[in-house]
């Protein structure tokens, strides 16, 4: 009896669905194994762009002279490498533009002085050098006025190391003293942090508060809630779930988040910090979910509404509440949507997206959520009207 016609497909289906398991169980797998692990959660090993002259900072866009190619030396002795870029305010001052060998301390200083300064925290992989990134700085020492001091993390581009997650604060750090050295005061200091960056800098922000210190605020562009919340709802190339097919397998994911040894728990740490905010994120963006930056607006909002009554949690005991108990909740959580109408204002801007906007008292400074509809993960900090918002936020403009 000849075979069916279909028989040597459905072999042929098989044996890819049988390697395509066998490829994501490796890869699970692997993510448990610390040294895999860090080379997935920093990329740190992807040099681009290849054989980048960092010490030739126009190669990849930037102005003659605008930018000085620097060393830092971090509280461990580690070498950080790092671009200062100069405002554009005070750079179209310097007539002629000066050499790149010209540009001194004392322009730094100047500049310094003069303008608010961002301290740029990429994302995972590559370098300072990639082109969004150039372009990053290119917007913020134009549109906003300021500075730039953008670093490669230890093991990243040119600097020494190993990342890890306390000594990527630690590069931070050794950034904020730098800038601070120079004659940048703390409350003109901005701190914006991409993807990863957002994870390093929630973190600087809160322990250099601890410690005394303050800075003009924070912007976060597309941040994530902790590093195993995003693995647990990481989607590879946007539509295929990472994690969902352990949850069909008791314990099995639960096992593999507890094999992560880098947290970057920004949903822990973000509610306690003093300093102005911002949030920005994406509806388009594919990497990480806008639901991480919703859930950390919530996050810091919730602390200040008043507490709802706990229910029980099976239904026989829900059904054995009293009509005063349904009283009591209910009138709970129309007080708390009142006070949260109170403190948050919402705004639809036409072809962009909403901004929500939170004011904390006490002293606290205000959050502010800028949802656009584009950007996507990499460009939402590029949108005019993102540096628009950060601008009004932080009094740039």
């Amino acid at each position: 009896m000849p075979p069916h016609p279909n028989t040597g497909f459905l072999v042929r289906a098989q044996r890819v669905f049988l390697y395509l398991g066998i490829a994501y169980a490796a890869l699970v797998v692997l993510l448990a194994i610390p040294f895999f692990q860090l080379h997935a959660v920093y990329l740190h090993s992807v040099r681009w762009p290849l054989f980048a002259k960092f010490d030739v900072p126009e190669k990849y866009g930037l102005a003659p002279g605008k930018t000085l190619n620097v060393k830092l030396t971090t509280s461990d002795n580690q070498t950080i490498g790092a671009w200062f870029v100069l405002s554009d305010s005070y750079y179209h001052t310097l007539q002629p533009p000066i050499d790149p060998v010209t540009l001194t301390t004392e322009h730094v200083r100047a500049s310094l002085q003069t303008y608010p300064t961002i301290l740029f925290l990429h994302g995972n992989a590559a370098t300072r050098a990639v082109p969004f990134r150039v372009q990053h700085y290119s917007a913020f020492t134009s549109r906003l006025r300021a500075n730039v001091l953008a670093i490669d993390y230890r093991g990243f581009a040119d600097s020494s190391g190993t990342p890890s997650e306390a000594g990527l604060v630690r590069d931070t750090r050794a950034a904020y003293d730098w800038v601070r050295e120079r004659g940048a005061r703390a409350e003109d200091v901005l701190v914006v942090g991409h993807s990863l960056g957002t994870g390093v800098a929630a973190r600087f922000v809160r322990e250099l508060e601890e410690a005394g210190g303050r800075v003009k605020g924070m912007v976060l562009l597309a941040p994530f809630l902790s590093i195993g919340k995003l693995v647990d709802t990481y989607h590879v190339l946007g539509f295929i779930p990472l994690m969902k097919p352990l949850r069909n397998i008791p314990y099995a994911a639960n096992l593999v988040l507890n094999f992560l040894t880098h947290h970057f728990d920004t949903s822990s740490v973000i509610a306690d910090i003093k300093s102005p905010i911002l949030l920005a994120h994406a509806e388009d963006d594919w990497d990480i979910p806008c639901a991480h930056s919703d859930q950390l607006f919530s996050s810091i909002l919730e602390p200040l509404l008043p507490r709802l009554p706990d229910l029980p949690k099976s239904a026989p005991e829900i059904s054995q509440l009293t009509k005063d108990d349904w009283s009591d909740y209910l009138s709970a959580q129309s007080m708390r949507k009142g006070l949260r109408g109170q403190m948050v204002t919402e705004t639809g801007v036409p072809n962009l997206g909403t901004i929500q906007e939170l004011r904390r008292g006490n002293g606290d400074g205000k959050v502010v959520y800028v949802k656009p509809n584009w950007g996507g993960h990499d460009r939402v900090g590029l949108m005019e009207g993102v540096q628009d918002i950060i601008g009004r936020t932080f009094g740039m403009l």
